[in-house]
């Protein structure tokens, strides 16, 4: 597995999750627009995060759109072992 790569996502998701519930706890205002703008970017991470963890060290660094677009789609069920 890519672990580098995996664990710079997780740490940007990380990252963004920590803002998302600071910025709900402290306004009171906080919209829709802005949650949906904080979930695509951590779900981009953790997506990614997965998706490319049998990528090679140098596939991750170039990142062809490609392989931007596959990686940051949602897992199937299946993967993650979601499925009833």
């Amino acid at each position: 597995m890519n672990l580098h790569t995996i664990l710079s996502h997780l740490k940007e998701a990380k990252e963004e999750l920590d803002n998302t519930i600071e910025e709900i706890e402290k306004n009171k205002d906080y919209d829709f627009g802005e949650f949906a703008i904080a979930m695509s970017h951590l779900y981009h991470h953790l997506n990614t995060a997965w998706n490319l963890r049998d990528a090679t060290t140098q596939e991750a660094e170039e990142c062809s759109e490609e392989n931007f677009k596959r990686w940051r789609k949602f897992p199937k069920d299946e993967e993650l072992f979601l499925d009833d």
